[in-house]
């Protein structure tokens, strides 16, 4: 047993039966449980409960022994001087300074179904997959289970998307940017490709942004690709960086994007050629933000890709195969999941606009992405058909089942009652 279990048992009235009796042998009528607080103070606010006739308000303190009371020093605390109820798992010791004021102490053991708490402590110790994978039952997924998931993930990237507007002062366009950096650069590159583009005022990307060979050139250059150019094309992006050192004032940082262990695609000398070429569109920000179906954020993508010099190249002065580098249907969807409908959701939230219905329906137009995670969900008897199911799944597995966080769970708390 837990005290958060203890909790989370009291929160959602799980016992055998609610004849309750204190140790001293009355009646406890349990009328509100109280609220749960999960801040600093008593464990349930604001509850009421009937013994020998009177009626009590006030607070409810939960613990896994009484003489955890003295343990944690609550008698010297002035948060709970209001208490009415002390309810434990396991009475150990009276506690006169309860008595002294006629706060009774109600034992939980045998309200509570041993296997639910058999059950949790076979979820805690499982080293699975998820932690409920043995029992785990596709039917016990709540309602809108898909939907909830994914709106918690746009609030909380919502919130992240906030403080950069405050920093650059809520210029959307800007933070698009840095936003698709980040995206562009996968896992192993993200955070330098966001450096990079963050270290440059987003003025000076919106004015040469028409020449995608001059904004190619200041990205290549602060990677520090161009200081010894291995051919012609390698020359000419130096001079134009050089020229838009100076003309902008650009500041002289170098980051260095790394190419160990990735697929030569992924390269990020393709990657930034490409997001170069993606913001030679005319009005990308207002087509982003005023699309409504996945066809049309695929026609904004379509025609990117890197400039000509990458048809035969992955890196500087080595001659490929030659083959046009277009952004693969799969680096759409992530760049339409990872960038463009979050921050789609953050700019009318901005603007008090309601979009839920056609979030969730973009969503639901988008194929399901492949990896371990939505692998492992699908052998357990999940349908996953949509980038609704699978960003959820996703979100679900990060946020609950790796800390095993079971208790907090909706699949978890039908799993357990069961």
């Amino acid at each position: 047993m837990t005290e958060k279990l203890l909790q989370y048992l009291w929160n959602y009235k799980v016992f055998k039966h609610f004849n309750f009796k204190d140790i001293e042998g009355n009646s406890v009528e349990i009328i509100h449980f109280g609220k749960w607080n999960t801040n600093a103070g008593p464990d349930f606010l604001d509850a009421k409960i009937k013994i020998n006739g009177l009626l009590l308000a006030g607070n409810i303190e939960l613990h896994i022994r009484s003489s955890d009371w003295i343990f944690h020093n609550h008698s010297q605390d002035p948060n709970y001087q209001n208490i009415i109820l002390h309810a434990v798992f396991l009475h150990n010791t009276d506690l006169h300074d309860l008595t002294g004021k006629n706060i009774p102490t109600l034992e939980l053991k045998d309200y509570l179904d041993e296997n639910i708490i058999l059950k949790y402590k076979k979820f805690v110790h499982h080293e699975g997959f998820i932690a409920c994978e043995n029992i785990f039952d596709p039917e016990k997924l709540p309602v809108n289970f898909h939907e909830s998931n994914i709106f918690q993930k746009l609030e909380e990237k919502s919130m992240e998307l906030e403080q950069s507007l405050i920093r650059y002062k809520n210029n959307f366009e800007a933070v698009l940017f840095h936003s698709f950096a980040y995206s562009f650069g996968l896992k192993v590159n993200a955070h330098i490709f966001r450096q990079i583009a963050e270290s440059v005022d987003f003025s000076v990307v919106n004015k040469i942004r028409q020449n995608p060979l001059q904004l190619e050139a200041l990205l290549f250059g602060m990677s520090g690709w161009l200081d010894t150019p291995k051919d012609e094309p390698m020359k000419i992006w130096k001079r134009e960086f050089e020229f838009i050192k100076v003309k902008f004032s650009i500041p002289d940082l170098i980051f260095r994007p790394k190419f160990l262990r990735l697929r030569p695609p992924n390269f990020p000398t393709i990657r930034l050629s490409q997001l170069a070429d993606l913001y030679k569109h005319q009005n990308l920000f207002s087509k982003i933000m005023e699309a409504k179906t996945a066809d049309q954020l695929y026609d904004v993508f379509s025609s990117t890709k890197a400039s000509a010099y990458w048809d035969s190249h992955f890196n500087f002065g080595n001659i490929s195969k030659v083959h046009p580098k277009i952004l693969s249907r799969d680096f759409i969807d992530l760049l339409i999941l990872n960038t463009v409908l979050p921050l789609q959701y953050a700019y009318h939230r901005y603007h008090h606009e309601e979009t839920a219905d056609e979030i969730v329906e973009l969503y639901r137009s988008i194929s399901a992405e492949k990896n371990t995670v939505v692998s492992a969900w699908r052998k357990l008897g999940l349908e996953i058909t949509s980038a609704l199911e699978s960003q959820s799944l996703i979100y679900h597995h990060k946020t609950n089942c790796e800390i095993k966080n079971c208790l907090a769970c909706g699949i978890g708390f039908k799993l357990l009652k069961q």
